[in-house]
């Protein structure tokens, strides 16, 4: 096997990104929703038209990781939506890093998050924020380990069930 490849995500890359955005939610937390939830949470988030928006968004970047053909992660990072107090136009957002649970621990979701974060920090240091289910302690170990730290909470809405997610910030 070869070691995975990270690169930009292009308009042509839209299918795949909308079917592992889909993919690598449903293996990390399928467990948590009823099936009719999950279903009509994966339609709205990792659509088509929605996944083709955000890459003709020049305020936000994709990225794909594939290994040996086969695409096993993505990102997506742009100006930050989070419910706090203190984000501004300014700040920027990890909004999603997923890679399938077989690279994890491999590395590749470091290497993932750095390309991200130099992104997002390309023209200067700035705020940046990230959202994470509170549950999630192997992702906040790694968030934490690039110098975020929580500052809040809010609710993320999955069909009728609303997980817990820990704001982080970072600068």
């Amino acid at each position: 096997m070869t070691a995975p490849v990270i690169r930009r995500a292009t308009p042509a890359d839209a299918e795949a990104l909308a079917a592992i955005g889909a993919e690598t939610f449903k293996e990390t937390f399928a467990h948590l929703y009823p099936p009719e939830d999950l279903a009509a949470f994966l339609d709205d988030a990792y659509a088509l038209d929605k996944t083709r928006r955000d890459l003709t968004d020049p305020r936000k970047a994709l990225w794909i990781v594939e290994r040996d053909g086969e695409v096993v992660g993505h990102a997506l990072a742009g100006p930050c939506d989070l419910p706090h107090p203190e984000v501004t136009p300014d700040c920027g957002e990890l909004k999603r890093i997923y890679v399938l649970r077989k690279l994890q621990g491999d590395g590749t979701g470091s290497r993932l998050m750095r390309e991200v974060l130099a992104w997002l920090e390309k023209d200067g240091p700035r705020r940046l924020w990230i959202g994470v289910w509170s549950q999630n302690l192997g992702a906040q170990r790694l968030y934490q380990r690039y110098g975020f730290e929580k500052v809040g909470e809010y609710e993320f809405p999955v069909g009728r069930i609303r997980d817990q997610e820990f704001i982080l910030r970072r600068g």
